[in-house]
């Protein structure tokens, strides 16, 4: 493995979240349930939202993004799909989409309009 001892690699940190899955029994114990998966990444969403509203420091921030992330991984470890497929085939669709303006923010969307 490259650099820091493979910890660039996508496919180092799925397994050490597996691995973490596995240290403690997730599987066995209802911790891949996904009804409590989800509850967990709206906890961490909301650990998001106050570092981000309370201005808390980038490493802050950075750490609740990361919890998030490795809910996400573990999601696709319990539901056995495979997320770099995942991510590369929406990323494909999203680079084919148009962009608009909504409210002065961008937004990249399937846009269908009302009529």
């Amino acid at each position: 493995m490259s650099g820091q001892s493979g910890r660039d690699s996508w496919q180092a940190m799925m397994e050490c979240v597996q691995a973490f899955h596995h240290k403690h029994g997730f599987r066995e114990n209802g911790g891949e349930e996904m009804n409590y998966r989800i509850a967990l990444m709206a906890e961490e969403l909301g650990e998001i939202a106050a570092c981000v509203t309370k201005g808390k420091r980038p490493e802050a921030l950075a750490e609740e993004v990361a919890d998030l992330l490795i809910l996400v991984m573990g999601t696709a470890i319990a539901r056995e799909f495979d997320l770099n497929h995942a991510f590369w085939s929406k990323m494909d669709k999203l680079m084919q989409r148009q962009s608009r303006m909504i409210d002065g923010r961008i937004r990249v969307s399937e846009f269908r309009d009302m009529e």
